[in-house]
């Protein structure tokens, strides 16, 4: 990380709330909390100020008291009795107030909305902190979103390798802005935590944590429910908690608000839940947090309301819909309409080779309709967090209702089996050059689940890569992105593609289409190239052969 002139990277560590300051490259350490705090100030202006940049910027609301609310934002005389109602059970809750009669509940009503108010007004100053679990793709970037936006953030996740990366500078995710970066860094408005203890001083939680496929292939949602019973016991009351990570419709309400009424929260009333799926594209240069809608549903109006007043602060325009279970959906039709148009794509592509004909001349000639048609291109198999998980997510829901979503189905069967296909037209490019596959020098160009990435999740290129080397193909690759990957039990180091590489290599296969490969030298030196990405489009030749 590159560090201006005159200023030093600011590292504190928060040990027991009374801190400590290091300049330079002295670091204090806890080991009961494990928080630490980026800035980077001139070492004079750390001396002019003597205040704890962490205390600064996570103020902690009015003392506890009989009579003053605890809540965030808050700070308000409510009448007696109004605390210990809010911590009963929810259905006990409302019994409670029916004996009081309508005055009791009216007042527990407007004590509700005078913390939403309270808490709207600490927004537009910037002055609630924000919470963010999970520092992957997702989270990250929405954090370095939020400090940059003002706010005081604490990012939190198990990964303490990774913490420790961040506390010391370095930006995590290709996608967050190197300049964006450097203004959060010197504002000092971001730390890093492996503890969930600083959720007791935040007004606003965000979960961003992974919901994978378990080898059964259904919902995976440990990361969920250990964020969430990490969160609910230091939950302040008023507080703001949405979930950004992908779920069945439901989810929402059965893993949080749930969990939140059984510790006697009113949701709506005492504390706010609202689901805003995350729309992150790794590598997509013109589309990032500020210029992509982002979709907010609550589980009450006023759960939406605040939910979209804090997303207002980092993105330009946001989408209210009239639930969780809504919002909810809108993710899984997103990535299921991807993930059965790309079926559709590379069954057509099996079936073009088949019938001689080049699948991508006649989808390119396709797209010129102006109405009616979406281009969806075929590949080696789907990869990344979303489209081949996502859409599994909402079968694995329907099948528990009794119905069975086909496409869903289908479009995951092809899609699964490309990869396979793939190597079998690997194993018929060899064999027309009278070479087995066992031995073979293969250069794989791509090893990222996409174009301009180094997300390797769900990765098609390393499911070739696998079934290559159990056959015995004696394999290379290369990837500007992925330095090293992992494939079956072998660990590969990339390559340079230079033109000798190209040249020795038996057969040449793209599963990546990176703007950084040298499309011309690829054509040039290579003996022979399998192009599953059409990355030589425009370019002809009897050696290339395409998808």
């Amino acid at each position: 990380m590159a560090v201006g002139a005159g200023a030093s990277l600011h590292v504190e560590f928060d040990v027991g709330g009374r801190g400590r300051r290091a300049g330079g490259s002295h670091v204090g350490r806890s080991l009961s909390r494990g928080v630490a705090s980026l800035s980077v100030r001139s070492d004079a202006s750390r001396r002019r100020s003597g205040a704890r940049l962490d205390r600064e910027a996570f103020p902690r609301p009015p003392a506890c008291g009989d009579t003053v609310c605890t809540a965030w934002g808050c700070g308000n005389r409510h009448a007696s009795g109004r605390r210990e109602r809010a911590l009963l059970p929810a259905r006990v809750a409302g019994a409670t107030l029916a004996q009081h009669g309508t005055g009791a509940a009216e007042a527990s009503t407007v004590a509700g909305e005078k913390h939403a108010e309270a808490w709207l007004g600490r927004l537009r100053t910037r002055d609630v902190p924000v919470g963010v679990i999970g520092l992957g793709y997702v989270g990250l970037p929405l954090a370095v979103a939020f400090a940059d936006a003002g706010f005081p953030v604490v990012g939190i996740d198990t990964d303490r390798d990774k913490v420790g990366r961040i506390s010391r500078g370095h930006r995590e995710v290709d996608d967050i802005d190197a300049a964006q970066w450097q203004r959060v860094l010197a504002a000092g408005r971001l730390r890093a935590s492996t503890s969930y203890e600083p959720v007791r001083d935040v007004g606003v939680v965000v979960i961003c944590v992974p919901t994978p496929l378990r080898k059964t292939r259904e919902p995976d949602l440990t990361c969920v429910l250990q964020a969430v019973a990490e969160i609910a016991p230091r939950l302040r009351e008023g507080s703001l908690v949405v979930l950004e990570s992908t779920a069945y419709p439901g989810a929402t309400e059965e893993l949080i608000c749930r969990q939140l009424e059984q510790r006697g929260w009113t949701v709506g009333r005492d504390v706010f839940v609202a689901f805003s799926p995350e729309r992150v594209d790794p590598g997509n240069r013109e589309f990032g947090i500020a210029n992509t809608p982002k979709v907010v549903g609550g589980a009450t109006p006023r759960c939406r309301q605040l939910a979209a007043a804090l997303y207002e602060t980092i993105t330009r325009r946001v989408v209210g819909v009239s639930s969780l279970r809504a919002a909810e959906m809108v993710k899984l039709l997103e990535n299921t309409y991807r993930a059965v148009n790309i079926g559709l794509a590379n069954e057509m592509a099996c079936i073009c080779h088949r019938l001689g004909v080049d699948v991508w001349e006649v989808i390119e000639a396709a797209a010129t309709k102006p109405f009616g048609f979406a281009p969806f291109y075929p590949g080696p198999g789907l990869g990344g967090h979303c489209i081949p998980v996502d859409p599994l997510y909402l079968s694995w829901r329907m099948r528990a209702l009794r119905y069975e979503a086909r496409f869903i189905g289908v479009a995951d069967a092809v899609n699964r089996s490309m990869p396979q296909y793939c190597i079998g037209r690997i194993i018929e490019l060899l064999n027309d050059a009278g070479r087995p596959v066992r031995g073979s020098r293969l250069l794989l160009l791509g090893m990222a689940y996409k174009r301009d990435t180094s997300d390797v999740r769900e990765s098609a290129a390393i499911d070739v890569a696998a079934g290559l080397l159990r056959l015995g193909a004696v394999l290379e690759y290369a990837d500007p992105h992925v330095p090293r990957c992992v494939v079956g039990s072998r660990r590969l180091e990339a390559v340079e593609p230079d033109a000798d590489r190209l040249a020795k290599a038996d057969l040449v296969v793209v599963l990546v289409d990176h703007a950084a490969f040298d499309r011309s030298a690829i054509a040039r030196h290579a003996r022979r190239v399998f192009d599953t990405r059409n990355l030589l489009r425009g370019i002809e030749g009897d050696h290339i052969e395409r998808l």
